[in-house]
């Protein structure tokens, strides 16, 4: 082959790789049609899961029963609650088990889940998203249960929410909080407590601006770990025009940072419209020769965005943390630090 075939050829096939997706990274794909839960109303049964960590005492189960029957539903517990393997809250198949019959059961009206930990993104492959297409239901959870809220919105439409597990320390702020979301089914304003106390100015409850500005966009995120670890799979779903919001917990400034830079490589960070950040709670600098820190890494990767941001938001692994719908349309004022649902994440 001449040189100038040479080059005819290089050009060919170059626009060809061009067209394609790259490797690992999956083809572009169309959203499934929104799934929205109908509210939840006193009397209705609610169904408690563990579809990752293990639990270490009955005491679990019995607060959030309590929780619960308190909130004025009746409680059904998943058959394999108590199961261990390993760390695990039983194995995979008698966790999707428990998940499978509660979306099966035409009695459980909601899913609320006992404690996150980890281990459900194991279970992401072998969900019937079938069926939970065809029973949209309230489910509830946070932290390792992020990777179930991204799969059912990603591979059903399903709506969920980020929020509260079971064993959280159910203050009646977060239970006004519930009721409000779950059977108001309103369209909710979640902003940070005023209350500065005795204090001169505001010490808690702070939030830092990025970037100010407006922006408005579908509601989706939770947990940072869980996210990154989505990247490149199909249970993800699509972040375009997307308000992201984020949280963390037991994390070294190393991991975060690399975290961050999987979002932006996989090009979810360049799509979205608004960024929220909430706690990181107990994430610590690394060892060795020093470290970042948080507000260095939202400098190196949310500020260049110059896209409406703010930190501090109440979501995370702390006490009265909002209940966040995933896949809703909402709108985020960076400059007040609040988010406004501007449709009703329930029918």
């Amino acid at each position: 082959m001449d040189k100038r075939s040479f080059l005819r050829a290089l050009a060919i096939g170059t626009a060809a790789v061009g067209a394609a997706p790259l490797p690992g990274f999956p083809a572009e794909r169309e959203t499934p049609k929104k799934l929205k839960p109908v509210p939840l109303k006193e009397g209705d049964t609610v169904g408690l899961i563990t579809p990752a960590g293990a639990l270490n005492e009955e005491e679990a189960i019995a607060t959030s029963r309590e929780v619960m029957e308190k909130l004025g539903f009746n409680v059904r517990e998943g058959k394999n609650i108590r199961a261990r393997y390993g760390h695990l809250a039983g194995t995979d198949e008698e966790r999707i088990a428990d998940i499978h019959a509660m979306f099966a059961d035409p009695e459980v009206n909601g899913i609320v889940c006992i404690r996150g930990g980890n281990g459900a993104s194991r279970l992401l492959d072998r969900l019937d998203y079938k069926l939970i297409a065809n029973n949209p239901k309230v489910v509830l959870g946070y932290s390792d249960v992020t990777a179930l809220l991204m799969a059912f919105y990603a591979k059903s439409g399903l709506v969920s929410f980020h929020g509260a597990v079971g064993t959280s320390t159910w203050t009646n702020r977060l239970a006004t909080a519930f009721q409000q979301q779950f059977i108001d089914n309103g369209l909710l304003h979640f902003q940070n407590p005023s209350d500065k106390g005795d204090n001169f100015i505001q010490y808690n409850d702070r939030i830092r601006t990025l970037h100010p500005g407006v922006a408005e966009g579908t509601l989706l995120g939770g947990n940072l770990t869980l996210i990154s670890g989505l990247c490149g799979s199909p249970y993800l779903p699509d972040f375009k025009d997307a308000i992201l919001f984020l949280e963390e917990v037991d994390e070294d400034i190393s991991r975060l940072d690399r975290m961050f830079c999987q979002l932006k490589n996989a090009g979810i960070l360049s799509v979205i419209k608004g960024f929220v950040f909430g706690h990181c709670t107990r994430c610590k600098p690394s060892s060795g020769y020093g470290s970042l820190t948080l507000d260095q890494l939202f400098a190196d990767y949310i500020e260049p965005l110059g896209i409406p941001a703010y930190t501090g938001a109440r979501i995370g692994h702390i006490a009265d943390q909002f209940i966040l719908p995933v896949g809703v349309r909402a709108r985020l004022d960076a400059d007040k630090g609040t988010i406004q649902l501007t449709e009703k994440a329930l029918l």
